[in-house]
């Protein structure tokens, strides 16, 4: 398997790789940096009374993605970084000092896009274009595997969910509505 993940990552680096990527890339992979795009994104819903349920939604699902990615699931697998065993390629970010698995990033993304799909918020869609592209920039630059990144899908659009459901506990319980 791993040899195949490296066919993927050594073909992106081939075949797409190039002097605008080059710069792109790591800017989008910046905005997911702690997941502050997400939490800016949060902030501002809880502030607006029409979105503050995806507010709520958007905060849980990021706790969430939070424990399982970083306190539980990349310490217990602990899988070393595509960069760390492919010396060869040049980075264009700092090397990352955590494991590889899932991906962060990718968990963070998600699980803020899930939470506005599952509370019903229309800004799932351009979130979902923006996960997305940083989630195909971890691989670019080649400091996560594709499994990590299928990974940090699922756990993100499972902490969304759990997001989700926690915002609308927390709305009847405090029998908020809007």
């Amino acid at each position: 398997m791993l040899s195949f993940e490296f066919a993927i990552l050594d073909w992106i680096q081939t075949n797409l790789r190039n002097p605008v990527m080059d710069l792109l890339m790591p800017v989008i992979t910046s905005l997911g940096n702690s997941g502050l795009i997400w939490i800016l994104l949060d902030v501002i819903l809880l502030f607006m009374p029409k979105h503050r349920k995806a507010g709520i939604a958007v905060l849980a699902g990021l706790a969430a993605e939070v424990i399982c990615c970083n306190l539980v699931l990349k310490p217990l697998v602990a899988r070393v970084r595509p960069c760390d065993i492919n010396t060869a390629v040049q980075l264009l970010v700092a090397r990352p000092d955590d494991f590889s698995f899932p991906s962060g990033h990718t968990g963070a993304s998600f699980a803020a896009v899930s939470a506005l799909f599952f509370s019903g918020n229309r800004l799932w869609i351009p979130s979902l274009l923006l996960a997305a592209l940083i989630s195909f920039s971890r691989l670019y630059l080649y400091v996560h595997y594709p499994t990590d990144i299928l990974a940090g899908i699922f756990l993100g659009v499972m902490a969304g969910w759990v997001g989700s459901l926690v915002s609308l506990y927390a709305r009847e319980a405090l029998h908020l509505h809007r």
